[in-house]
C-alpha cells in the first residue's frame, strides 16, 4: 500500500483515454462527495498534459454539482489558445453524463519583469505549534466513529493551525486564521506537480475563515457548506514538501456565502500564490 503522498500523485495521475481526454479517480473514503481541492488538482494535470514547456500562472474554476466518489471523473480539455508567451486551455468534468466543474487555466513562459509582494505576517513557527495527532487526541473522546476513522488515516497533507477554533464548542472568531501546512514526503522539484498539489491543499481549510465569526462548526451537523468557485495565481516556484503559511481572512458573508481570501508564502516570506474562493454557508438551525 503506498504511502498517503505517494497515493495522492497517483490520485493526480490521470489516466489518457483519447487526445484530450482523461480519466481521474477519488481515494477510498467514506465522505458522501469529492473533495473539491482534489478535482482541481486533477483538472489542473489534465490541463498540463496538453501543454509544453509553459508554467499555470492562473486558474479560474466553478464547482456545478457534488462529485461521487464511487464513479470515475473524465477531465475534457478545451485547447482555447496557445500564443507566443501565453497558453489557455479550458478543462470540463464530467461525471453521469454532466458537468460536475469546469476549470480556464492559463499558463505562460519564464519572463523576467518587475517585482514586489505584500509582507508575510509574524506568526509562530510550524515548530511551536501543536500538531494535528496532538489536536485530534485532545477531542478523541468526542469523535463518532465515522468521523475518528476519517481523522485516523494517513493523511498527504500536514497541517498546523496558528490559531485553532473549538470544533465543538464554537465561539465567535475574527474572520481571519493563519495555518501552515506542508505535503509530508517530498514530490520532487517539477514545478507542475508542486502546483497541482499546492491546487489540491489550497481547498482544505479556506472555507472555514468566513464562519468563524458566527460560532458554528460542521461538526454539529447543522452546517451546510461547498465550494462554489476557486481561483488561484501563482507568483514563484514552490515546493510543497516545505513548510507553507497559508494567511486568510473573510471580508464578507452575504446570501448564504462567505468569501474567502488567501495568501501563501514559504516560511522565508516569499509569496508564492494568491487564493480566492466565495462558498455556500447554510446553517440549519438556531443562530446565536
Amino acid at each position: 500500500m503506498p504511502d498517503a503522498v505517494e497515493y495522492l500523485i497517483q490520485i493526480l495521475d490521470l489516466e489518457p483515454i483519447e487526445q484530450n481526454l482523461f480519466r481521474g479517480h477519488s481515494p477510498d473514503v467514506s465522505w458522501q462527495r469529492v473533495f473539491g481541492g482534489q478535482v482541481i488538482g486533477q483538472a489542473l494535470v489534465a490541463a498540463y498534459r496538453t501543454v509544453e514547456e509553459r508554467i499555470c500562472h492562473s486558474l479560474h474554476a466553478y464547482f456545478i454539482r457534488p462529485g461521487d466518489p464511487k464513479v470515475p471523473i473524465l477531465y475534457e480539455v478545451d485547447r482555447a489558445r496557445d500564443g507566443k508567451s501565453f497558453t489557455t486551455r479550458r478543462v470540463v468534468a464530467i461525471q453521469h453524463g454532466k458537468q460536475i466543474f469546469n476549470l480556464a487555466a492559463s499558463f505562460q513562459i519564464q519572463e523576467e519583469g518587475f517585482e514586489h509582494q505584500a509582507d508575510m505576517p509574524d506568526v509562530p513557527m510550524p515548530e511551536d505549534l501543536k500538531t494535528e495527532t496532538e489536536l485530534r487526541e485532545a477531542v478523541k473522546d468526542k469523535l463518532t466513529l465515522e468521523i475518528a476513522a476519517h481523522f485516523s488515516r494517513p493523511r498527504p497533507i500536514e497541517i498546523r493551525p496558528v490559531d485553532p477554533q473549538n470544533y465543538f464548542d464554537p465561539e465567535p472568531m475574527a474572520p481571519a486564521q493563519h495555518v501552515w501546512f506542508r505535503a509530508v514526503k517530498d514530490v520532487g522539484t517539477t514545478e507542475s506537480i508542486n502546483q497541482c498539489v499546492l491546487a489540491y491543499a489550497s481547498d482544505m481549510t479556506l472555507l472555514d475563515t468566513c464562519i468563524r465569526p458566527h460560532g458554528v462548526s460542521w461538526m454539529q451537523g447543522k452546517l451546510q457548506s461547498a465550494s462554489l468557485d476557486h481561483a488561484m495565481w501563482f507568483h514563484a516556484p514552490v515546493r510543497t514538501s516545505d513548510w507553507l503559511l497559508y494567511v486568510q481572512d473573510s471580508p464578507s458573508a452575504s446570501g448564504s456565502r462567505g468569501f474567502n481570501r488567501g495568501s501563501i508564502f514559504t516560511r522565508d516570506g516569499r509569496l508564492v500564490a494568491s487564493v480566492a474562493q466565495e462558498g455556500l454557508i447554510r446553517y440549519h438551525g438556531k443562530k446565536r
